[in-house]
């Protein structure tokens, strides 16, 4: 099978790494809705933040090793990796620069949270998770890293749907 995929020309490659993060996503969404169905809404948010803590280091450590991003790489590092993440490959984000030591991530296009408005429903409150997720990706890349949220939902929505700073002193 892998051979198969090597073969691939460049376009169907990328749209075969969309397919694997739309995938992804769907299962990760399944995976939510199963817990909720079983439990409850803060049930399965709370095994959704012990899932993205564990699911953030891995996804950062694996980016770190590939791309050969250095062990302290401080904000360019993690600015790279963001760009190497799952969901980058289908959702709009993008960084900003406040100064040399203030890097600021916004989600622009959230594919979950686009769907849930499609469906009527209200967005998912994912600031809890999220700032597990977010803080634990910035330490993995590097442990000096601080995270701070901007906005994430519950809170109201503007013109992203999260938004996140991270610091570093060096």
């Amino acid at each position: 099978m892998i051979e198969e995929i090597k073969k691939l020309p460049k376009e169907e490659l990328l749209k075969l790494v969309e397919v694997y993060a739309k995938n992804w996503l769907a299962h990760d969404g399944s995976w939510f809705l199963a817990a909720e169905e079983t439990y409850d809404m803060e049930t399965a948010i709370d095994l959704d933040t012990k899932s993205w803590a564990r699911f953030a280091a891995v996804e950062a450590n694996r980016i770190k090793k590939e791309f050969d991003l250095p062990e302290e790489g401080g904000l360019k590092a993690l600015e790279k990796a963001f760009n190497y993440r799952l969901y980058a490959a289908i959702n709009e984000q993008k960084t900003e620069w406040l100064d040399e030591n203030t890097l600021v991530f916004k989600m622009l296009k959230c594919r979950v949270q686009a769907a849930r408005e499609r469906k009527g429903l209200p967005l998912f409150p994912c600031k809890s998770v999220g700032i597990v997720e977010f803080s634990t990706f910035a330490k993995t890349i590097d442990p000096r890293i601080k995270t701070e949220v901007i906005s994430c939902p519950p809170d109201p929505v503007g013109e992203f749907y999260c938004g996140w700073k991270f610091t570093i002193e060096e």
